[in-house]
C-alpha cells in the first residue's frame, strides 16, 4: 500500500505541472480573447471521450477516498482537476491570429519571435508550421480549408506591417519581397 501511495503522489505532482500549464495557457486566452483576428474552434483530440470517461471515474474514486474512506487523495485529485475540468476547459481557446500573435497547438507565439514560416497542405486542412526565432523549436497551426486564404493573406499583412521579419539573418543582398514568402 505504501508503494501505491507513493506513485499516486508522484503522479499528482506531474499532474499538478500539468494542471498549472493548462489554467495558465487559459488565463493568456482570456486576455487574448478579444485581441482576435481570425480564430476558429480548436478540434477535439482522439480519444476525447475516453479522457472524459476517465475524469468522471476519477471523480468517484476521489469522492470515495475522501467521504468514505477517509484517505488522502492528492494524486487523484490531480488527475480528477486535469481530465474533468481542464483538458475540456483548454478546448475553448481558440487556435489562430492575434493582434500580438499566433495560438499554434502547442501555445502561443509573438509575431516578433516568429523566425519562419512554411505550410503544409493536405486535402481537408493545411498547416501552418511556425519557427521560433528565439528558441529551438516549431509549431504547428492546423488551419481548415475555408480559412486557409484568410490565413495567407493575414500572414501577408503582418509581413508588410513588419510584425514578422525575416530579414536581418544574412547580408540580405538580394530585393527579395518578404511578403512573398506566405
Amino acid at each position: 500500500m505504501n508503494i501505491l501511495t507513493t506513485v499516486l503522489t508522484v503522479l499528482g505532482v506531474g499532474f499538478l505541472v500539468a494542471n498549472a500549464r493548462l489554467l495558465l495557457q487559459c488565463v493568456r486566452f482570456r486576455k487574448r480573447q478579444k485581441a482576435a483576428l481570425l480564430v476558429w474552434p480548436n478540434p477535439k483530440p482522439p480519444h476525447y471521450g475516453m479522457a472524459l470517461a476517465i475524469g468522471v471515474l476519477l471523480g468517484f474514486i476521489v469522492f470515495y477516498k475522501l467521504v468514505l474512506s477517509h484517505q488522502p487523495a492528492f494524486g487523484e485529485s490531480m488527475m480528477f482537476l486535469y481530465y474533468a475540468y481542464l483538458l475540456p476547459l483548454s478546448q475553448r481557446i481558440g487556435r489562430g491570429f492575434y493582434q500580438d500573435g499566433i495560438w499554434a497547438d502547442a501555445g502561443f507565439i509573438r509575431w516578433d519571435e516568429v523566425g519562419g514560416i512554411t505550410w503544409r497542405e493536405g486535402s481537408h486542412a493545411a498547416a501552418l508550421v511556425v519557427i521560433s526565432r528565439l528558441k529551438n523549436f516549431a509549431r504547428v497551426l492546423p488551419v481548415p480549408i475555408e480559412h486557409y486564404g484568410a490565413a495567407r493573406r493575414l500572414l501577408r499583412d503582418k509581413i508588410g506591417e513588419h510584425a514578422i521579419q525575416f530579414a536581418g539573418t544574412g547580408l540580405e543582398l538580394s530585393g527579395h519581397d518578404e511578403r512573398e514568402d506566405t
